[in-house]
């Protein structure tokens, strides 16, 4: 199939081209902003499915909003009526297609040559009134909060927040994409569409997100960025990090045993560390209440003993890098771990809770010393 996607250097343009480049059953003819009305004809000649990402949002007078959306779109239209074509298109317009300014009518004035198109000819028309779209390649300080504060808080530049309890309707500009590439064999005499996944959130909400990820470097608490508006967000925050920010470097605890070193601390499933061992020297030699931790050695050999605390039947496990093997520390049981190799051991550690150093829930006991009961 041979696709056009006008805009092609835009924001929603470049995550799209993105996609569909990975898809090898798709022929893609691109048009951007400085390329002549005489390449976009062609283009529209020859192509069987037409992304209409194109659009001026920020000119430098209002004639612009009607030569860059509704004329476009006409000259689009027209070329395809000339030819008895009938090529699906698929619009990007936007919420303020409803309002009364420029952008808003001139949006409105293609969406109505659009849907005339598609009446003449019974082409399938695609209008998406996108609300605000966010994610990697937005261009900050232009038309997006949210780009522009990722850009500076990243970048250590200052924020200015005029109303915290103002709420944005956004989208993610990923599941904008997904949307979008559904279309491409879509059957519908529908003629508006929607992204799925909405998300309503304040200014507040936001710039508090986007200061924590900034802190999570420092404490290591990193907040929950595996699902939703927050994993969307945090993506698009690392996507403005400078070039030379990509690392931080950890700060370890070091003493004659090794160094031991805090890796990442989640709000509400423990954290992950890593510690270091010289050969001979024994670590540990506590038990926990409820805390529980997973070990692996990554690197060199160990011996994890366990004694019960109040039975006393011990248990032993030898471990090396050889065999990636997860040895769980068991509430009741001291336990220590011994580098019984010739090298430096590594240990890759998870604790189900955060360490708090006022209530640690870890209790000194030799696992060589029997309890007394």
């Amino acid at each position: 199939m041979k696709v056009l996607v006008t805009g092609a250097n835009g924001f929603v343009a470049k995550n799209l081209i993105e996609h569909l480049k990975r898809d090898e059953s798709l022929e893609l003819y691109l048009f951007r902003k400085n390329d002549s009305l005489n390449l976009l004809e062609a283009y529209t000649k020859e192509v069987d499915f037409i992304y209409h990402l194109a659009g001026v949002n920020r000119p430098e007078n209002v004639d612009e909003f009607y030569e860059g959306n509704s004329n476009l779109t006409k000259f689009v239209v027209d070329v395809l009526l000339k030819v008895e074509k009938n090529t699906p298109i698929l619009f990007s317009s936007s919420t303020q297609a409803t309002l009364d300014n420029d952008y808003g009518k001139s949006k409105k004035e293609a969406e109505d040559i659009l849907l005339g198109y598609a009446q003449k000819t019974k082409a399938p028309v695609f209008i998406y009134r996108l609300p605000n779209v966010f994610g990697k390649w937005c261009k900050p300080n232009y038309n997006s909060v949210v780009a522009t504060w990722c850009h500076n808080i990243a970048n250590d530049l200052p924020i200015h927040v005029n109303s915290k309890e103002t709420e944005l309707t956004l989208v993610y500009v990923d599941d904008v994409v997904k949307s979008f590439i559904k279309k491409l064999d879509f059957k519908s005499d529908e003629n508006y569409f929607a992204v799925e996944k909405v998300y309503r959130k304040t200014l507040g909400e936001i710039e508090n997100l986007l200061y924590a990820f900034k802190e999570s470097r420092i404490s290591l608490l990193i907040p929950k960025v595996g699902i939703g508006f927050e994993r969307a967000l945090y993506a698009t925050y690392l996507s403005y990090l400078p070039t030379d920010s990509f690392s931080y470097e950890l700060k370890g605890h070091q003493d004659e045993r090794g160094t031991f070193y805090e890796i990442l601390k989640t709000l509400d499933s423990g954290q992950f560390s890593l510690s270091t061992t010289a050969p001979g020297v024994t670590r540990g030699n506590h038990f926990h209440h409820t805390k529980n931790e997973k070990f692996l050695v990554v690197k060199g050999a160990a011996l994890i003993e366990f004694r019960h605390i109040v039975t006393n039947e011990r248990v032993s496990y030898e471990v090396s890098d050889k065999k990636m093997e997860i040895v769980e520390m068991i509430p009741g049981y001291t336990h220590n771990i011994t580098n019984i190799g010739d090298e430096e051991m590594i240990l890759f550690l998870w604790a189900n809770e955060r360490f708090d150093r006022d209530k640690p829930d870890t209790y000194y006991l030799e696992v060589d010393e029997k309890c007394k009961n």
